[in-house]
């Protein structure tokens, strides 16, 4: 009986992660407001079981985006021991944090929509990604590669209004000018 609950729950797990996934790709294609029966399609379940997992839109996009943030806040240390420098690893971490962004169309409106299943988004980005930004800068800084005095909080706000896609400004032009901001707080030797 055990081994019977043991694989439902696994199945389980692989019905959820399936729907994370479709849901993250579906968000980057069609924003997150997509139609649910899309990401349902997608990910090869029936809208039911979508809501059976995420019962509200804000709960779907709160876990899709917490994997995310999670997944980006760990690359960092990862970053960090296999880079040649700090700064490799800083700027490893940066195209990772700018495709987060950039691929996020429609989560600005979200957040910003008074939708209170969202309201805690903006602070778990904050409270996950400043410190794994602020751990690459403290080794970029230890490194003698940049400037102690370039706070996480300020080049995340930074890069962040440089993601601002739009008709006439898109991702390369966004990569562009991250690379062309990191650049410029590189410590020149």
């Amino acid at each position: 009986m055990q081994e019977a609950v043991g694989v439902r729950r696994a199945q389980a797990q692989r019905t959820r992660s399936g729907v994370l996934a479709a849901a993250a790709a579906v968000f980057v294609d069609q924003g997150v407001q997509a139609p649910i029966r899309d990401i349902a399609e997608r990910a090869g379940v029936g809208v039911g079981t979508i809501y059976r997992n995420f019962p509200t839109r804000a709960d779907l996009v709160t876990a899709v985006y917490r994997h995310q943030i999670d997944t980006c806040a760990a690359l960092a240390p990862q970053l960090l021991e296999e880079s040649a420098s700090p700064f490799t690893a800083l700027t490893r971490w940066v195209d990772a944090f700018v495709e987060f962004l950039v691929t996020k169309h429609g989560l600005g409106a979200a957040l910003g929509s008074g939708d209170a299943g969202l309201e805690n988004l903006h602070s778990l980005m904050l409270d996950t990604l400043v410190p794994a930004c602020a751990t690459l800068l403290d080794a970029c800084a230890a490194a003698g590669e940049l400037s102690p005095r370039i706070s996480a909080y300020t080049l995340m706000r930074a890069i962040g209004n440089l993601c601002i896609t739009g008709p006439d400004y898109d991702r390369s032009d966004a990569q562009h000018m991250v690379a062309t901001l990191l650049s410029g707080c590189r410590r020149q030797a």
